[in-house]
């Protein structure tokens, strides 16, 4: 069965990108690490910005990694060796790798990285642009 593209609109030009982002979430799949996105409200000296948080318990500053490649954020956690002599009766704390990925539109910015009480927190901003419509010259044929 062939897919049908969702953004097919002829008046939809030049989107294929936004598509293949769409087919990159929607193949995301693991739900390790949970994680929240929140809106925080902008102050006097930030803008509105993205707070994305993810429970990593057990993960220091130096196992985790926030990586920004070609519009997608890539958060990585390894877990260095454990210590063998520690003998587990119930072992209930996950201790494996992960990587997590969002998709961010244009524009969007990481502000920084927190981690705290076992939480990482992501910030991310969208600096306001200024919008200027441009007009365009209607050249003569021959």
């Amino acid at each position: 069965m062939s897919r049908v593209p969702s953004l097919s609109s002829p008046f939809l030009l030049g989107f294929e990108e936004i598509e293949r982002a769409l087919d990159r979430v929607a193949k995301a799949g693991d739900g390790y690490p949970p994680y929240n996105i929140e809106r925080v409200a902008g102050d006097g000296e930030r803008p509105e910005r993205l707070r994305i948080t993810l429970a990593v318990a057990g993960f220091s500053r130096d196992e985790l990694e926030v990586v920004v490649e070609e519009k997608e954020l890539l958060i990585r956690g390894r877990q260095a060796e454990e210590d063998k002599e520690r003998v587990f009766l119930h072992r209930g704390i996950a201790a494996r790798q992960f990587q997590r990925t969002f998709v961010l539109a244009d524009g969007m910015q990481v502000a920084g990285a927190e981690l705290r009480d076992g939480l990482l927190a992501v910030d991310l901003e969208r600096p306001e642009k200024v919008r200027m419509p441009r007009r365009i010259e209607i050249a003569m044929g021959k």
